[in-house]
């Protein structure tokens, strides 16, 4: 006769709040957040963007303040992205010593120390006049091998302004290795390197465009940055390139659009997987909530959750100090 073994019920470990958080599989910690940050050259006061509600372009200032509260809150890491009063087309304001990006990389290691990572986002787009990643050829072409010179000297610029990381995200062929080298080079060889690996060419960036006034004057990113419905094979051969050129986290960008990626760079690679909850990720919610449509603290909860269950270590989100408090 055979032995009877009781029903198995899954149910008997959801039953009460604490049963689910001593068995919950995925977990966020406040370490695993970094927030972006806008800070605009110029301005006396905060400037609300009218497509991200909740966040603001900062004066140095406000910057500082809401870098301490980051920290405070337990926030793994700040990435700064810096809109010049004046822009040209080589983007002269991205390396300049006293240029926007640099004096607020100052101000904010200094104000927070080492309670969080300071980083930088390396890149053309803010500071060109024609809002693209890079030096234009005559045809209007992103010219890859001038840009990376340009993102040599951003890189190591920012660097001897006290970024702990740099995060090069033009998406240009060997980005990597060329600030890999301009860095050692300069002697910042323990500056690590934040790579952009796969962004794709999203239409989920928009409201980051508003807030870095960086939306390009013609054409568009899509022969630099990865196509949406591009082999997933693609992505891979970026990861491999970036990690042999030096790169010390790789990133997946959106991230909700692209959880299936995520889980293969963490299948793939044995650094850490960064995915970046981009603006139009961040509006959809925001403007759902204000209509009552949903429930806006728990979405914002389960989007950050599925992240990090598709295998992201670090999550850039501009919920990282609201969720941080929370957790």
């Amino acid at each position: 006769m055979s032995a009877h073994y009781p029903v198995a019920r899954p149910r008997r470990l959801r039953r009460t709040p604490a049963l689910r958080r001593m068995v919950a599989g995925t977990r966020l910690h406040p370490a695993d957040l970094i927030l972006p940050m806008f800070v605009k050259e110029g301005i006396t006061e905060p400037q609300p963007v009218a497509s991200m509600p909740g966040v603001v372009q900062h004066t140095r200032d406000s910057l500082r303040k809401a870098a301490h509260e980051a920290a405070a809150a337990g926030v793994g890491g700040l990435i700064l992205f810096g809109i010049p009063a004046v822009k040209d087309a080589r983007g002269s304001a991205a390396d300049d010593p006293d240029g926007i990006l640099q004096k607020a990389l100052r101000d904010v290691t200094a104000e927070v120390g080492d309670a969080t990572v300071v980083m930088a986002d390396t890149c053309l787009d803010e500071f060109t006049d024609h809002g693209h990643c890079g030096i234009l050829t005559p045809s209007g072409d992103v010219d890859n091998d001038l840009t990376l010179e340009r993102y040599a000297s951003i890189a190591v610029a920012q660097a001897a302004a006290g970024s702990q990381m740099v995060a090069p995200s033009g998406m240009m062929d060997g980005q990597v290795g060329v600030i890999r080298a301009a860095l050692d080079g300069a002697g910042y060889a323990h500056v690590p390197i934040l790579a952009y690996t796969a962004k794709y060419a999203s239409a989920f960036y928009g409201p980051f465009r508003d807030a870095a006034e960086c939306a390009p004057q013609f054409g568009d990113r899509s022969t630099h940055q990865q196509d949406p419905a591009g082999p997933l094979e693609e992505a891979l051969r970026e990861v491999r390139l970036d990690l042999a050129e030096g790169a010390d986290v790789v990133m997946v960008k959106p991230a909700l659009a692209y959880l299936d990626v995520i889980t293969r760079f963490r299948d793939e690679v044995d650094v850490p997987v960064a995915a970046y909850q981009v603006s139009g990720e961040y509006a959809m919610v925001e403007a759902a909530a204000a209509n009552g449509w949903v429930d806006r603290e728990r979405m914002i909860l389960e989007s950050l959750v599925a992240i990090k269950r598709a295998g992201a270590d670090l999550i850039l989100t501009y919920w990282a100090t609201e969720v941080a408090r929370r957790l």
